[in-house]
């Protein structure tokens, strides 16, 4: 069976791989991502996952993984920042508080799909203006839901978490290992 990963995130691949698993293929699907007037958050994560996976060409037999990561602040979704100025206000509004990292995770095949949302929290410490500047400037918000990346630099503005980490991260592992077991893929761990 071909295992098809509908994103281009390379964290994603880099995730997949701590467990033993490369994709035989990596489709990143085309859709919309901009949330709907009042859509709350969690079924916002999961709308997007879903359409992501429609979104994926498959052939009979082959399993479509996808996966979506949103941050929120209370009833606010604070997407991937369209530039400096918003990550900027992103981490303003992180400073010194807690937040929530969903990330909805989908497979399919043949017809068949299951999923999952996985929601954490996050607490950052209160951020000076040169903290953020710094973070501006490094780059390392381009392309990360709520403008932070826990796994890089951004790791030394958490306070604390609770919930998976690799799921803020982008693909919450032992969620996936199961939804992968449940459709009959190998998944034995340890890295590739």
């Amino acid at each position: 069976m071909r295992l098809i990963l509908g994103s281009g995130s390379p964290r994603r691949r880099e995730l997949l791989s701590q467990i033993g698993i490369v994709p035989d293929a990596i489709l990143p699907p085309e859709i919309d991502e901009d949330p709907r007037a009042g859509e709350l958050p969690r079924v916002y994560c999961h709308r997007i996952v879903t359409e992501k996976l429609a979104a994926i060409p498959a052939a009979a037999g082959d399993l479509v993984l996808c996966a979506d990561t949103t941050v929120a602040v209370g009833r606010r979704i604070l997407g991937k920042p369209a530039d400096a100025a918003e990550a900027r206000a992103f981490l303003r509004l992180l400073s010194g508080r807690r937040h929530r990292a969903f990330t909805a995770v989908a497979l399919g095949r043949d017809g068949v799909t299951r999923d999952r949302v996985v929601q954490s929290q996050i607490r950052m410490k209160r951020l000076s203006e040169a903290e953020i500047d710094a973070y501006i400037d490094s780059g390392e918000w381009q392309g990360k839901a709520g403008g932070y990346a826990i796994q890089g630099r951004a790791a030394a503005f958490v306070a604390w978490i609770e919930g998976s980490f690799t799921g803020i991260v982008g693909l919450p592992l032992a969620e996936t290992s199961a939804l992968l077991a449940s459709f009959g893929y190998p998944v034995t761990g340890g890295s590739a």
